[in-house]
């Protein structure tokens, strides 16, 4: 088994690990309330927000990738963000929807390295604007929860752990330059900095990728709060959006089974910080965690819709390799 192999089983061992932790201190309760209490309108709301968010998500996706001078209109990147969402919610690990949108679209606009980067970019970009927001939250709104974060934050733990991943990092580029020499290793990151230019804060694409980032992020809330209010939380909603805040950064970590795990874990505990019990966080992670998924059903559609017309396409050019090969004379291959 490869690295890579080993890695993607780590990510998803810790995520069912957490799960189970969670069941373990809180019980099972809160999975099946959360459950319980999702109806048809809870259901609609969800896809709803989903359209809005997938479609500021790939519009972001299109003026990235345009930024990089690549081609991609708004509705396939839309038709395309649908199906990688599904796949990221139905398969461990939570990325190989992304992974696959990107090479997709690298491999049918010639560059593939490009197509790669311009999906790289593109997630770069919402997540800082996530991490720009929650800091914001959680100075400006005083929260019970924003005491221990403080304190994580700054615990000698962290302190090394950033330092040695520094020291990591300046290892590898000492070492990549002594490899590669200067001017290759210059010139790698001056490219890197150029396309971080081109896609994502060329004049024409920052205020689009702000704006639509700025509105998936406002859809992730509403969809929080709208399960915490499912959930039966009676908190005001400027209460709830910094123990939101930090769920959504959870769910970066690469820890998590089709994005269930830290998300969870997060939820529980912030609610519990902020004295309104740690199974209610837990039950609004849940129901987060299911309006997320029915969310990128469509995206279900899109693949099935797909293969039909990747199958219906391939026919006739095996209809046309079978009238050559009889009329050379060779056996006709089977369908």
């Amino acid at each position: 088994m490869d690295r890579s192999r080993w890695a993607a089983w780590l990510r998803m061992l810790g995520g069912l690990g957490i799960l189970v932790a969670l069941v373990w201190h809180l019980g099972s309760d809160a999975f099946v309330s959360g459950l319980r209490r999702i109806d048809a309108a809870t259901l609609l709301a969800g896809l709803a927000i989903g359209l809005l968010t997938t479609v500021c998500s790939a519009w972001r996706w299109s003026l990235v990738a345009r930024g990089l001078g690549l081609r991609l209109p708004l509705g396939r990147a839309v038709a395309d963000y649908y199906r990688a969402l599904f796949l990221n919610a139905a398969l461990p690990g939570g990325v190989l929807g992304d992974v696959h949108r990107a090479v997709r679209h690298g491999r049918t606009s010639g560059d593939l390295g490009r197509g790669v980067r311009a999906v790289v970019l593109e997630r770069t970009a919402g997540q800082l604007v996530l991490l720009v927001a929650g800091a914001a939250v959680l100075l400006v709104r005083p929260s019970p929860v924003l005491g221990p974060v403080v304190r994580f934050l700054t615990s000698p733990a962290v302190a090394l752990s950033v330092a040695a991943v520094a020291v990591l990092l300046t290892a590898a580029a000492v070492g990549l330059r002594a490899r590669r020499g200067a001017s290759r290793a210059e010139r790698a990151v001056r490219g890197m900095l150029a396309e971080v230019r081109q896609g994502l804060l060329g004049r024409g694409v920052w205020p689009g990728v702000a704006l639509s980032s700025v509105a998936v992020l406002t859809g992730y809330l509403g969809m929080f709060v709208l399960a915490a209010r499912v959930a039966g939380a009676t908190a005001p909603v400027a209460e709830l959006v910094p123990l939101v805040v930090l769920a959504l950064l959870a769910m970066a970590l690469p820890l998590n089974v089709g994005g269930w795990g830290p998300r969870e874990g997060v939820a529980a505990w912030a609610f519990g910080a902020a004295g309104l019990g740690a199974a209610q966080g837990l039950t609004t992670a849940v129901i987060y965690g299911v309006l997320a998924f029915v969310a990128s059903l469509p995206g279900a559609a899109v693949l099935l819709v797909r293969r039909s017309v990747t199958r219906r396409g391939e026919r006739p050019q095996v209809e046309l390799e079978e009238r050559v090969l009889a009329e050379q004379g060779a056996p006709q291959r089977r369908a």
